[in-house]
Order: structure tokens, then sequence, then C-alpha cells
């Protein structure tokens, strides 16, 4: 197991980063296995990754694997840190009070051996890889979202968005207040917001490997994909801010929404004025890779904005993107920005989803409540994004459409453990929701092929 083979390498050594060196060579090949083993049965790779994450993460739990053991609680660990640093109790007396009754005993004795630090230093160096990893997806998404194809696809694409959006949203609500009468309206409105998303990424994908990304239908599915995006940045913006000051109100709504429009609308406009003439100022200077430089550092800088705004970081990376898109590879020669960020792409990217993989606790779906929440959020999850496709003329397939728009994918497991990281959403629920992501972004692909699979594409 990878705890006993991390413990039995450590023996005798002082430098602390060797348990940090062995943890992030499991992630790699985890990820490399899984991802060319869906690759390989012509499914999205990120299937792949979760599914070695879960199985890595619930089998280590139950042989008893230490490290796993306390590396699968995620932002608990944070938690159990913070509230032994800053009161006046033991870790293991920390995992108590944060942990459920039936988990603290396993890691709580994990956590008083001899390899703690190391546990709690592995756990801290992932997470913030994986949280950097958000980012830089986020940034590339952003990067592939063109504003004038936007305004290309026209109403059609807008309206197969919207109700993308408020259909799993409603319905979504409906089923966590039908399920769960006394739960807190922002945990309600923040599954809500998790069902709005869609993965453009895993669409793209399949209708490219189809040869039918140039039919009416794969337009009005990419372009509604990427309004979606946009819309589902600002729903989760909304909800975040929401549940983290506690309190719902229309004000409120109103308020947190208006500031994530603006910050989108004013970082598009300001950037786009002010980007092109600091990059010739720049490439006057002769700075070495001055593409790769700027274009992270400005995402990282914008994703601070947001931050500093009440905002998801992520959605600072997205604009960043965006505005970049226009106009950056074709001031700067050379190789395109996804070029120059595929490599760093590849190796922490797939460590994200590994990670969310890990979190999983399949035990908490052996709970009658939590399989049917899982159920039913799943089927509504489905539901709504085929109801998208509505949206959509008479002489367009309608279903094609629909299940385009139906994975989640890797912006889905980003709002859920988003959700986990600030408390509204639960391990039940969390695991309910990734398991919702896995089935969604599975039948994408094969309801894809059924529906423009037979039909003609366009001349």
């Amino acid at each position: 197991m990878f705890a006993a083979i991390l413990l039995a390498a450590t023996d005798g050594h002082a430098d602390p980063v060797v348990p940090i060196l062995l943890a992030l060579v499991f992630l790699t090949l985890g990820a490399v296995v899984g991802g060319r083993l869906m690759t390989w049965m012509k499914q999205p790779a990120v299937l792949g990754e979760l599914l070695v994450g879960l199985v890595a993460g619930n089998l280590g739990y139950n042989l008893g694997s230490p490290g796993l053991t306390v590396l699968r609680e995620g932002d608990n660990l944070r938690r159990i840190s913070d509230l032994a640093l800053t009161s006046a109790v033991s870790l293991t007396q920390a995992v108590y009070q944060v942990l459920p009754a039936a988990e603290a005993p396993r890691v709580a004795a994990a956590l008083s051996g001899p390899r703690s630090l190391d546990y709690l230093a592995v756990y801290s160096f992932v997470d913030f890889l994986a949280r950097i990893a958000i980012l830089i997806l986020l940034f590339l998404v952003g990067l592939e979202t063109s504003l004038g194809e936007m305004r290309r696809v026209g109403k059609t694409a807008m309206l197969v968005a919207i109700i993308g959006i408020i259909a799993p949203m409603v319905m979504g609500m409906g089923v966590m207040k039908l399920l769960y009468p006394t739960s807190a309206l922002a945990s309600d409105l923040f599954i809500g917001g998790i069902l709005t998303a869609t993965s453009v990424g895993i669409t793209a994908r399949v209708l490219r490997d189809l040869g039918q990304e140039t039919r009416e239908e794969s337009r009005v599915i990419l372009g509604a994909a990427v309004i979606d995006d946009v819309l589902s940045l600002i729903v989760l913006a909304v909800v975040s801010a929401l549940a983290l000051t506690g309190t719902v109100s229309p004000a409120g709504i109103t308020k947190t929404t208006l500031i994530a429009a603006l910050f989108l609308v004013g970082s598009l406009l300001i950037g786009i004025w002010i980007t092109p003439r600091v990059i010739r100022g720049l490439r006057a200077v002769g700075i070495r890779n001055l593409k790769l430089l700027f274009g992270l550092g400005f995402a990282f800088l914008l994703s601070w904005l947001a931050n500093v705004a009440g905002l998801a970081t992520i959605v600072g990376a997205f604009a960043a993107g965006m505005i970049l898109n226009e106009f950056f590879d074709k001031e700067l020669e050379g190789q395109t920005l996804q070029e120059l960020l595929s490599p760093l792409e590849s190796l922490i990217v797939p460590l994200f989803f590994v990670w969310m993989g890990i979190q999983v606790k399949l035990e908490a779906l052996g709970s009658r409540d939590v399989l049917i929440a899982g159920l039913a959020l799943t089927v509504v999850a489905i539901l709504g994004k085929v109801a998208s496709g509505w949206g959509c003329p008479k002489r367009m397939n309608r279903w094609a459409v629909g299940f385009g728009m139906m994975p989640r994918g890797e912006v889905g497991l980003i709002f859920a453990g988003i959700g986990r990281s600030i408390g509204v959403v639960d391990d039940g629920l969390f695991s309910a929701v990734v398991i919702l992501v896995m089935i969604t972004t599975l039948l994408a692909p094969i309801m894809l092929r059924l529906t423009l699979g037979a039909a003609p594409a366009e001349a």
C-alpha cells in the first residue's frame, strides 16, 4: 500500500520532502494508468483518474493504511490542524471534535503516531497543488473561450444555456428540500449550483472524435456550453458567498450577482484594453519566456483579485483566459500559450482528479438516505440538461443537444470540492456528487454517439 511503502522509504531519512515526493510519484502513476485505461476504452481520461483515486482511498482505508485513512479526510485535516494550533487541545483531541464518532478513532490513531507530521505535510502540499491545478484548468478553458464565437452562436445557444442552468438548479433544490427538509438554504443552493455545470472540454472531445464538430447542433452545444460555464461561475460565486456569510436574502443574492457580473465584465473590458499595451512594453525589454511568465502571472493576479472581490478564485482565472484569448498569441510569436502550458497541465491537473477520488467515502453511500439522494440528484442532473435541448428549433436534433450538455466532468468536481471545503457539502453529498459526475460523464459520450452518429453530417 501507498502508506506502507511511504513509511518504509522514509525510515532513517531526515529530509521532510521525501514523503511528498513519494506521494507525487504514486498520484502521477495512478493518474497515468487510470487515464490511459479510460482512453483505451474510448472514455474521458478524467473517469480513470477519478476511479484510481476512489479505489486507492477506499481500499487503503479498509485495509487499515494510516496514510490513506488520513489523506481521504481532505479539508477536514485543515480544520483539525487549525483547531490544534489555535486552542488548548492536542491533535488527537481535535480529531474527535471535528470528525464524526465513527471515523475519529482510526484518524486519531494515525495522527498520534510518529508519522503524523508527514501525513499532514503530504496533505498540505497535494491540496495546494490541486488548488493551483484548478486555476490552470479554468485558465485554459478561458483561453479556449472566444468572445467572438460566443456572439456568433446567437439566441439559440443562449436559450439552451439558460434552460440548462435554471432547470437542473430548480430541480436539484427541490430534491434537496424534499429529502432534507431541515437543510440550510445555502446548502440547497450549492447543490443546485453544482448541477448547473457543463464540461465543455469532454463534449468538444467527443464531437471531434465523431467527426461531427461542424454540425449545426455541435456549434449550438459548444456555444451553449461556453455560455453555461460563464453563468455557472456566476452561480458558484453567488452561492459560495451566501454560504460563507451564512445569510440568504434577495438583497444579498442581487449584490453578489452584480459583483460577479461586474468583475467579469469589468476585468474583460479593462484587461482587453490594457494588457496589449503592457505586453508590447514588456516585449521591448526582451524578457525570456515572456508568454508563459506573463500568462500564468496574469491568471494568478486575476484569481487573487477575484478573491479580494469576494468571489471564487477560479472566476478570475477564467476571466484571465478569456482576456488573453483575443490577442495574446498574435502579439507574441512562437508556441501558443496552450502549447506552453500543456506539459504543466499534463503533470498537475490529473492529480486534482485523483485527489478528489481519494476523498470519496464509499461507506457514506451505505446510508439509505445518501443513496436515495445520489440517485435522485443524478436523475435530475440528467433531465435538467436534456431539457435544455428543447431550446433549439424543431429542425435540429434536440436530443443530441441535450445529451451534449449533460457531462459535468471537471467543472462539477471543482464545484463539489469548493462546496466541501467551505462546509456546505458533507461527505455523503460529496460522494453522491462525485458518483453523479462519473455517471453523467460516462453516459454523455454513449448517448451522443447514438444520437449524432447515425445522423448525416452537414455538407
